[in-house]
C-alpha cells in the first residue's frame, strides 16, 4: 500500500511515563515515594513549559506506576492547562462504576482537563493477575472478554444511563440509578488504546478517541508507522461510516530525544535504531523505533513518520529513572528545536482540538 502525504500537523506533545523505580544504581526513582512525587514535579514542570500533556502508563504486581488517580488528581490541582491522562488502564482489574465515579470526579475538579486511555492491558507479571482483585469468569486466557464486558458498563455508567434499581421504598418501582456524580461530556475525553486494525474500528463505532500502541501486533514487513497509518486511516473510515461528527483525538507514543549537549549524546547518541519484530500474547508483533538525533536531523525523520504526522497528539516516552530535571531538560529540547517545525502549539493556545473526518 502507497502511503500518501498527510496534510495534519501534530498539534500537540506530551510525555508518557511507565512510572519505573527500582534501587539501581544511576536511579533518581528508588522507591515508589520518589517515583510518585517526582512524576508530580515532572506534571507540574511540563505544564509551565507549554507541554500539552502528562500521561502514565499503569501497571500492577510490578514496580511501576498502578493508580493513577491520586497523582494525576494532584497533578490538575497544581497546573493550570496541562491535560492529564493515563496509557493505559487496564479494563480487566477495574471496577467499572468505581472507575466511573472516579473518573466524573477528576475530570470536574480538572475543568475537562483529562485523556483517560483505557484497553485490555498489556502483559502483565501475574498469571491472570486480575483475578486476584476478584474478577473471575473470564473464558480468554488473556482476559479480553472481560475487559470488553466491563468497558460496556463503564460507558453506560459515564453516559448517566440508570444502572441500579432503586429501593421501592424510596423511588418509584422500576427506577434505575444512575452513576452520581455525572460530568457531561467526559465519554469525549475517554480513549481505547488499540494494537490492531480490527480493534481501532471498533474503537471507532463507538465515538471514541484512538491512542495508538506503542507496537502492532502484525509484521507484514512495512514499516511501523506505515502500518501504524494504515490502522489510523481505517478508524477514520469506520468512525466516519458510523456518522459520528464530532472530530475525534488520536494519538501515537514515541521514544524521541533531542541531542543538544553532552549528556544527551551520553544517554541517546548511539540510540536511533530500526524496527523491532518480536513476540507478545503471542502474537507477532511490530515494535517502532526509537528517534535520537540532532534537532535538524529529528524534524526531517519525524516528518517522514506518517502515523506521527496523522495524529494531533504525540505522547513522548520518558526516562523517568533519570529524575525530573533531565526529564524536564527532554521535554524543553523537543518544544524549543523540534515540536514547532511538526505544527506544534503549546498549552497555552488552549484545549487541543482533533481534526475534522472529511
Amino acid at each position: 500500500m502507497q502511503i500518501h502525504a498527510v496534510d495534519a500537523e501534530v498539534k500537540a506533545f506530551g510525555f508518557l511515563s511507565f512510572g519505573h523505580y527500582a534501587p539501581l544504581r544511576g536511579s533518581q526513582t528508588g522507591t515508589a515515594a520518589d517515583m510518585i512525587r517526582q512524576a508530580l514535579d515532572l506534571g507540574v514542570g511540563a505544564d509551565e513549559l507549554g507541554v500539552n500533556g502528562a500521561y502514565f502508563r499503569v501497571h500492577h504486581f510490578a514496580p511501576q506506576q498502578a493508580s493513577p488517580m491520586p497523582l494525576l488528581s494532584a497533578i490538575a490541582a497544581k497546573t493550570e492547562r496541562i491535560e492529564v491522562g493515563t496509557g493505559v488502564i487496564d479494563m480487566r482489574y477495574e471496577n467499572p462504576l468505581y472507575l466511573a465515579e472516579e473518573l466524573a470526579a477528576l475530570d470536574i475538579l480538572s475543568a475537562g482537563r483529562i485523556a483517560i486511555g483505557v484497553s485490555r492491558g498489556s502483559p502483565e507479571p501475574a498469571l491472570r493477575g486480575y483475578e486476584a482483585f476478584g474478577y473471575t469468569g473470564s473464558t480468554d486466557p488473556r482476559g479480553a472478554d472481560l475487559a470488553r464486558e466491563k468497558f460496556g458498563l463503564f460507558l453506560k455508567a459515564i453516559d448517566g444511563e440508570g444502572i441500579a434499581p432503586a429501593d421501592p421504598h424510596q423511588a418509584p418501582a422500576g427506577t434505575l440509578l444512575p452513576i452520581e456524580p455525572h460530568s457531561p461530556g467526559l465519554r469525549e475525553r475517554i480513549w481505547w488504546g488499540s494494537g490492531t486494525r480490527a480493534t481501532a474500528e471498533w474503537t471507532a463505532e463507538l465515538g471514541l478517541n484512538l491512542m495508538s500502541s506503542t507496537l502492532l501486533t502484525e509484521a507484514t514487513g512495512m514499516p511501523f508507522h506505515e502500518l501504524q497509518y494504515e490502522q489510523i486511516e481505517a478508524y477514520r473510515a469506520a468512525y466516519k461510516a458510523a456518522g459520528h461528527t464530532r472530530p475525534p483525538r488520536i494519538s501515537v507514543s514515541r521514544s524521541i530525544f533531542p541531542i543538544v549537549n553532552s549528556k544527551d549524546a551520553m544517554y541517546f547518541g548511539r540510540r536511533s535504531d530500526g524496527d523491532q519484530i518480536g513476540i507478545i500474547d503471542g502474537f507477532q508483533s511490530t515494535f517502532g523505533k526509537t528517534y535520537a538525533g540532532e534537532p535538524d536531523d529529528l524534524i526531517a525523520q519525524l516528518k517522514g513518520d506518517s502515523a506521527l504526522m496523522a495524529a494531533d497528539t504525540v505522547m513522548l516516552t520518558v526516562p523517568n529513572q533519570l529524575g525530573v530535571e533531565y526529564n524536564l531538560h527532554i521535554l524543553e529540547s523537543f518544544a524549543k528545536h523540534v515540536a514547532p517545525a511538526l505544527g506544534w502549539r503549546p498549552n497555552t493556545d488552549g484545549p487541543v482540538q482533533g481534526d475534522p473526518i472529511v
